[in-house]
C-alpha cells in the first residue's frame, strides 16, 4: 500500500496546526509566538510542496497555495506585533491551517474513493 504525499502532507499540516491550536490557549505569550513562528515556517514548506509537486490536481495546488499566503502572512506576524496579539492571530492562522488541510483530506479522499468505486463497478469514469 503506497501513501500519498498528498495526504502525508496534509495531515502533517493538520496534526502541527492542532497542537498550535492547543498551544495558544495552554503556553505563555511569548511561547506561542515562537511556536506560531516555527509552525508557520512548516506550513509554508508544506504549502510549497502542495504547490510545486508532480502529479498533484488543481485543487491540491489551489490549497498549496493558500497555506502559502497564510504561512507567509503568519510568519511576518509573528515577528511584527506583540506577544499577546500573535496569541490570537497564531490561533486564527491554525484554524485556517487546519480548515484548508480538512479541504485537502477530503479532496484526496474523494478521489481515491472514485477510483475504487469505479473498479468495484468495472465502468469508466
Amino acid at each position: 500500500m503506497i501513501i500519498r504525499s498528498r495526504y502525508l502532507s496534509n495531515l502533517a499540516l493538520m496534526l502541527s496546526a492542532g497542537f498550535l491550536v492547543v498551544a495558544t490557549q495552554a503556553f505563555a505569550p511569548t511561547t506561542v509566538m515562537w511556536l506560531t513562528f516555527a509552525i508557520a515556517i512548516e506550513a509554508t514548506v508544506i504549502g510549497a510542496w502542495m504547490l510545486l509537486a508532480p502529479g498533484n490536481s488543481l485543487v491540491q495546488r489551489a490549497l498549496g497555495g493558500a497555506v502559502d499566503v497564510l504561512g507567509a502572512w503568519t510568519i511576518v506576524a509573528s515577528l511584527v506585533f506583540a506577544p499577546t496579539t500573535v496569541l490570537w492571530l497564531g490561533f486564527a492562522a491554525a484554524l485556517g491551517f487546519v480548515g484548508l488541510s480538512v479541504i485537502g483530506l477530503t479532496a484526496h479522499e474523494l478521489t481515491t474513493e472514485r477510483v475504487v468505486h469505479s473498479i468495484e463497478i468495472g465502468q469508466p469514469e
